[in-house]
């Protein structure tokens, strides 16, 4: 199975939990955006698409922040529930941005598509993050149809949480990839 690393806003950075997977996790690879500073939407769900298409392996998705409202965007555009049986077998976002701010320096993001995704999905939101009210992700991850975690105040859970490799991450990527395996839904 293929994890496929999908950075928010300017990238990660090399503190950022999702570098830290990218050199240690062995089927981990970043999806490069053409731009990290001035995303647009269509674009960044196109070269989403065009990775997965190309993966000769079935494919999870990791999202932090923007790369959360990537994953939506390509849910709604690509994916049909009733029928699905794509590469997409479960994804893990986190700290998913509030897009539909005003001023939030993505817009072409906004509204955040309120769709049902057709696969395991964990969604980890913070306390205290500056981008996302708790309940606002909460929200969303019952739209969604996800599992929910509040994990206390962690900030954006990016690199300047301090959490390293972030091990509880990685158990609930280890579960979510358990329920794929297991065959379980949301």
């Amino acid at each position: 199975m293929k994890i496929f690393l999908l950075p928010g806003l300017y990238n990660s950075g090399p503190g950022h939990w999702q570098s830290l997977w990218e050199t240690s996790l062995p089927d981990a690879e970043r999806v490069q955006q053409a731009n990290w500073e001035q995303p647009e939407r269509d674009l960044w769900v196109q070269t989403l698409s065009t990775a997965i298409n190309a993966c000769d392996d079935d494919v999870v998705l990791v999202a932090h922040s923007l790369g959360c409202a990537l994953t939506a965007w390509w849910v709604a555009h690509h994916c049909n529930r009733d029928n699905y049986e794509g590469k997409v077998k479960g994804a893990l976002l986190v700290a998913p941005p509030g897009v539909n701010r005003e001023n939030f320096p993505a817009p072409s993001f906004a509204p955040m598509p309120t769709v049902s995704f057709p696969f395991p999905t964990v969604v980890v939101a913070s306390d205290d993050d500056p981008w996302c009210e708790i309940e606002v992700a909460a929200n969303w991850a019952g739209i969604w149809g996800a599992e929910f975690h509040n994990i206390g105040a962690y900030g954006h859970i990016n690199g300047s949480s301090g959490l390293g490799v972030w091990k509880q991450g990685l158990d609930y990527l280890s579960g979510l990839l358990n329920r794929i395996k297991k065959g379980q839904k949301n």
